[in-house]
């Protein structure tokens, strides 16, 4: 039986919701310089959504959005990863998971399995269709289903487990 947990809900005016989305978007951006490590490692393992979804479910929409803006931006300004082709696609993605985790995470107050891979299946059916419309071509849009799922599995398992340590918190 899972337990309940602390989830927070902080305000734009709230030093710890700058503080914490600073430290998601930190993440967002060592995460996937290690993942491009590896041929194809972006696209494969989706390292830019992972402390999205964290930052959403723990701490709330506000940090999410934070983390789910900045995160693909600065990593695009330094390093040029995103593409410009793709930020767009990518940013909605990481807009809906931010907003889909916290609306979960609020509703149901406790770290669920079922849930989260939930949440990472709704942003990706969400965002494909997003990245569909923009981009004009279904194959490319269903990417993350072609060769993307690895990186959702790493985004439920580990991001269950993430969860679960820092439900103590």
């Amino acid at each position: 039986m899972e337990n309940s947990a602390k989830f927070y809900s902080l305000s734009f005016t709230n030093s710890r919701t700058w503080l914490f989305a600073g430290l998601f978007v930190i993440g967002n951006i060592l995460f996937p310089q290690l993942c491009h490590l590896l041929p194809v490692g972006g696209p494969t393992l989706l390292p830019i959504y992972f402390f999205t979804l964290i930052a959403g479910y723990k701490f709330g929409l506000k940090v999410g959005l934070l983390t789910a803006i900045c995160s693909p931006i600065i990593n695009h300004i330094l390093f040029g990863m995103p593409p410009s082709a793709v930020l767009p696609a990518i940013l909605i993605k990481s807009l809906v998971l931010a907003g889909i985790s916290a609306i979960v995470a609020l509703r149901i107050q406790k770290v669920s399995f079922p849930a989260i891979l939930v949440i990472v299946l709704t942003y990706q059916i969400v965002g494909t269709a997003f990245e569909w419309i923009i981009s004009g071509s279904l194959y490319a849009a269903a990417q993350d289903f072609r060769i993307g799922i690895p990186g959702m599995l790493i985004q439920w398992i580990g991001g269950y487990a993430l969860l679960k340590l820092l439900a103590k918190a």
